[in-house]
């Protein structure tokens, strides 16, 4: 009976997301709003229908229902209930019902947020959003779907189907947990699962500023409201998403035993496309609002970074790509190619109509090299040629090798290490530069003025770096680059909370906290860049100086490297955990000059074999010593006797990554948070202060 009540609920939010489609563009043709009132409620009620379906799956994974072959798959009976609740994600079939539950969420939010304020878009934006739904629940419904069940056949076969065969009979779930697979040991830490509906939200998310986008097109107003509409939906995707990225970071630093926490795997590279075109969005669409300028190329960003999204789920999800964290090859990916190619084709196809038609004019000209404009589409070609090349060295290599030359070629790390520093460089300057430029023209003396106290500030602190033993040029040069940006973000904030504090008289933390309130999307924007600046420290202090070595120890034996000791003290074999796996644990004391600072460790975990495995899976689990300046991080190799092996490395600064990440989150609530209504007369003293305190 549960598996019923999943399916009947999934079946009716398809036929309300189909119905929603349909009706809201006959009410847009006819200028019928009763229509288009109908489709708003069908549009919205897939929400809770989706909801009951995810909560079904939900009982059936916590309450062992293993008749649904998806129960089966993902969990055995020694699946903590923590993991089984998780596990709601943890494969293919659950994964997309998840990933419907959480468009038709973001979908519902937005077409009631919006439906007063921009009603002239409404039916175009349920309608784009409901196509997009429609196709994944579709996926769910007739490809993927999580509520097939075993039966056994009259010839005793076993059968998983959604309905019930001719003379089928349910097995027992008590005979079908014998069997169960459990799920994958990978995907039990904390990152992992909080990672996938990080994506899940940040994907889905900028189906939001896509679908206003295309209701500009559809509809004809392509004045700025579709941006003032998104503007916060497309921030909260984009928080979404870095968020994901840094879980999926951590979670491979910690999981997958290579002392790094990022390998540029096709799987990473799928959700940071999307990420850097994003990006390059948020930043483009304050020219059109500020200048009236870049409408055509926000259109494609916008398309792009939607494009991307459903290219990389397709590109994950259909078994084109092999990777450690990809689903498996399944049906679904033709059907996806093709709405991804058509959903491009028809997007582009509106920006050509409007295009042809004069509708994406631009209403001022650039004024100059130096002018914020200028510099923004600058950051944005940059952006975008970093996605085009991580896509080239992903996907579209490999792909064509394979399609032209019958041969497999793969673009390593190598690549990408040499193809996107430069890129990156060329983003922290611009990062610096551009937010001490003003919109129209400004003079290079003027910006030199804008940039002597962050370059002395990056002086000093390039003078410290090399008193303390950096004299890398490539290294210093990264540094410097890096912290210009910072300073410049530190700067204009205080910049700015001066102005104010002569203006009003409050102490400076006052002036900063009421700066932060009255222009919230400025400021934390710079909180950003300050949070983006910490972990491109991280970044190249992890990847330049990391120093490894690997070594056999007896017992009591001691290795030294970079100033630690570190003492095998012995092995602690066939620990039980309490979900059924084999831990073999090795202790290592850490010390530094003499004291002793942690006893750490590392071990393996040996998952007994499933019937998804008939071998033992090993994980190799790291023990790390964390400090701001590094980590000492150990892998323990194997050992036999008195003896073991270890890994150890000493990543330098590599806290800085998952530190700046959490300055990132909080300067994008800042940035989304709603800024407080100011009378007329409030409003322009604010202004006032704010010129006097940094460029307009």
């Amino acid at each position: 009976m549960l598996a019923e009540i999943g399916l009947t609920c999934l079946l009716l939010a398809f036929i309300a997301a189909v119905y929603a489609v349909i009706a809201a563009l006959y009410g847009a043709r006819k200028h019928n709003d009763r229509f288009v009132n109908s489709a708003r409620n069908a549009a919205l009620l897939t929400f809770p229908l989706l909801l009951v379906s995810a909560l079904v799956l939900l009982i059936g994974l916590l309450n062992h229902q293993y008749q649904i072959a998806y129960v089966w798959q993902v969990s055995n009976p020694s699946t903590p209930d923590f993991y089984r609740f998780t596990a709601l994600w943890g494969s293919q079939q659950g994964s997309l019902l998840f990933w419907c539950l959480v468009m038709s969420a973001f979908s519902a939010a937005a077409i009631t947020l919006n439906w007063r304020s921009n009603h002239r878009l409404m039916p175009y934006v349920i309608a784009y959003t409901m196509v997009t739904l429609a196709f994944f629940i579709g996926l769910s419904l007739f490809l993927e779907n999580p509520f097939a069940r075993y039966w056994i056949l009259p010839d005793n076969s076993v059968v998983s189907t959604v309905l019930i065969p001719a003379g089928g009979v349910a097995p027992s779930s008590l005979r079908l947990a014998e069997t169960a697979r459990g799920l994958n040991p990978l995907l039990r830490h904390f990152g992992m699962i909080i990672h996938p509906p990080m994506l899940y939200l940040g994907f889905t998310g900028f189906v939001i500023p896509f679908a206003f986008a295309m209701a500009a097109l559809a509809s004809g107003d392509l004045t700025t409201n579709w941006i003032k509409a998104t503007r916060r939906w497309a921030l909260i995707a984009w928080l979404f998403l870095s968020l994901g990225l840094l879980l999926g970071g951590r979670w491979a630093y910690d999981v997958l035993g290579w002392g790094g926490y990022w390998g540029w795997d096709p799987v990473e590279n799928a959700a940071f496309i999307p990420w850097l075109i994003g990006t390059a969005f948020i930043h483009s669409v304050m020219i059109q609002e500020k200048r009236g300028m870049l409408k055509t190329w926000n259109m494609f960003l916008v398309i792009g970074t939607f494009s991307a999204v459903i290219f990389g789920t397709f590109a994950t999800r259909s078994g084109l790509i092999e990777s450690v964290h990809s689903f498996a090859q399944s049906q679904i990916g033709t059907p996806m190619f093709l709405f991804w190619a058509a959903v491009t084709l028809v997007s582009v196809g509106l920006i050509v109509w409007r295009w042809n038609r004069g509708e994406l004019k631009d209403e001022h000209a650039f004024a100059g090299l130096l002018s914020r404009e200028t510099l923004f589409v600058l950051n944005n070609v940059v952006f975008v040629a970093l996605a085009a090349a991580i896509f080239w060295g992903s996907f579209g290599a490999p792909i064509l090798s394979e399609l032209v030359l019958n041969t497999d070629i793969t673009l390593g790390a190598e690549y990408f290490n040499n193809v996107t520093p430069p890129l990156f460089l060329a983003l922290y300057i611009l990062m610096g530069i551009a937010p001490l430029s003003a919109w129209g023209a400004t003079t290079a003396r003027s910006l030199g003025r804008a940039l002597v106290v962050p370059l002395a500030l990056t002086a000093v602190s390039l003078v410290v770096i090399v008193l303390l033993g950096t004299t890398s040029p490539g290294a210093l040069l990264g540094y410097g680059v890096v912290l210009l940006a910072g300073f410049v973000a530190l700067y204009e904030t205080y910049r700015g909370a001066a102005a104010r504090r002569r203006k009003t008289g409050d102490n400076l933390f006052k002036a900063a906290l009421a700066l932060f309130g009255r222009n919230r999307r400025r400021y934390g924007g710079f909180i950003v860049h300050l949070g983006i600046t910490v972990i491109g420290l991280g970044v190249i202090g992890s990847t330049l100086f990391q120093v490894e070595t690997q070594q056999t120890l007896q017992i009591g034996e001691s290795l030294n490297l970079e100033g630690y000791t570190m003492t095998y003290s012995g092995l602690e074999p066939g620990q039980i955990a309490d979900d059924g796996r084999i831990m073999d644990i090795a202790l290592v004391t850490v010390s530094r000059d003499g004291r002793e600072l942690a006893t750490l460790r590392p071990r393996h975990d040996i998952y007994p074999p499933t019937a998804a495995n008939e071998d033992p899976m090993v994980m190799n689990i790291a023990g790390a010593y964390s400090t701001l300046e590094n980590d000492f991080y150990v892998l323990f190799a194997g050992g036999e006797g008195s003896t073991a092996t270890f890994k150890i490395y000493i990543n330098p600064l590599i806290n800085l990554v998952w530190w700046g990440g959490l300055i990132l989150i909080l300067g994008t609530v800042i940035s989304v948070w709603p800024t407080e209504t100011l009378p007329a007369h409030a409003r322009e003293r604010s202004a006032t202060i704010h010129r006097a305190g940094a460029p307009a």
